[in-house]
């Protein structure tokens, strides 16, 4: 297939990138996230990606792949950034850990767990948070491709999808994903909100901090804008339609459209949501760790598949693209 799903030409004089940061406890579940090299350390994966992609390394002897040698999707958004020459912009939304870079910091504490207690005490006013930095995008760029960053996010997703009424299944950074635990978390934190509709509430008692701030930010920007990421980003464009705003356009990578363990493409109609992905062809690139991608690992993250999209609309040809990648994750054999 080419390179872009479907042709895309969105014409633009300021593009920008940005990331949204956060934390959910999901991740410190056993067996539910893949993200660092413990369920804990997982809570520091979002300020060390935005510390890769701001400064182009990470302090100390640390190293941004896997321990099976597979680069982080931090690593591929990092070199596009080099690429097009866009400064991206860092959300920090819900972490146990604040990023050492420069960011915009909407507080509030990490993601609790959706069977217990309430996930997202503030997700109203991170709701307005967002809603603020959509008016602020509208004045400073006219296109914006908004990722995120949220290890556990795809559970978190599944709580909110099916609690809108949207029968999803969804990803996993892991080659097997674990479906059935994810199926018991959702299973036991559908349980608090039945009954319940506002979307909001919903996002309050079972979500994750990331959703509220990219329903607000959609729901202001006067841009174009895409949703960059795979189903986490499917359940913000779920609760934006919810909110009865209009729902953002969907990129990620071929890797989350053929998963057969979740319905992106399914949901993404469901929702109401137009959708594109990119396909960089790892398996071809002469990468051991970026091959993995099309074994199934990672697939994506820290929005990686809308960077590459990003840097196809604005002109950058495929094999410059693929290079560029290449070179940057060669730093860290």
């Amino acid at each position: 297939m080419t390179f872009i799903s479907t042709r895309a030409d969105f014409p633009c004089e300021n593009p920008q990138f940005a990331l949204i940061l956060s934390n959910s406890l999901v991740s410190t579940i056993k067996g539910v996230s893949g993200a660092g090299e413990n369920p804990e350390s997982s809570l520091m994966v979002p300020p060390l990606d935005a510390e890769l992609i701001i400064n182009g390394k990470l302090s100390g002897d640390l190293t941004p792949n896997t321990p099976t040698g597979c680069p982080t999707p931090a690593s591929i958004t990092l070199s596009m950034m080099d690429l097009t020459k866009i400064t991206p912009v860092m959300i920090s939304s819900g972490l146990k850990y604040l990023p050492t870079v420069p960011h915009f910091a909407l507080g509030e504490n990490a993601g609790g767990d959706p069977r217990e207690g309430d996930a997202v005490p503030n997700a109203g006013a991170l709701y307005e948070k967002g809603k603020w930095l959509g008016k602020y995008f509208s004045k400073t760029c006219d296109l914006l491709v908004l990722g995120e960053c949220l290890p556990g996010g795809t559970t978190t997703a599944l709580c909110v999808l099916r609690a809108l009424g949207y029968n999803a299944k969804v990803s996993s950074c892991l080659v097997e994903n674990p479906v059935s635990l994810k199926e018991e978390i959702a299973a036991e934190a559908l349980e608090k909100v039945r009954g319940i509709t506002d979307p909001l509430e919903i996002v309050s008692k079972i979500g994750d901090p990331m959703i509220p701030v990219a329903a607000g930010i959609a729901a202001t920007y006067k841009g174009k804008l895409f949703f960059a990421g795979g189903t986490q980003m499917l359940a913000s464009a779920a609760v934006s339609r919810a909110l009865g705003t209009a729902v953002p356009d969907v990129v990620t990578t071929v890797y989350v459209v053929e998963d057969n363990s979740a319905s992106f493409k399914e949901t993404a109609a469901a929702i109401g949501a137009d959708i594109y992905y990119v396909d960089p062809e790892f398996d071809t690139i002469g990468h051991e760790g970026l091959s993995r991608y099309a074994k199934g690992e990672i697939k994506e993250g820290s929005g990686a598949g809308g960077a590459m999209f990003l840097a196809a609309i604005l002109g950058y040809p495929p094999e410059l693209i693929r290079d560029c990648i290449k070179e940057h994750v060669n730093r860290y054999a």
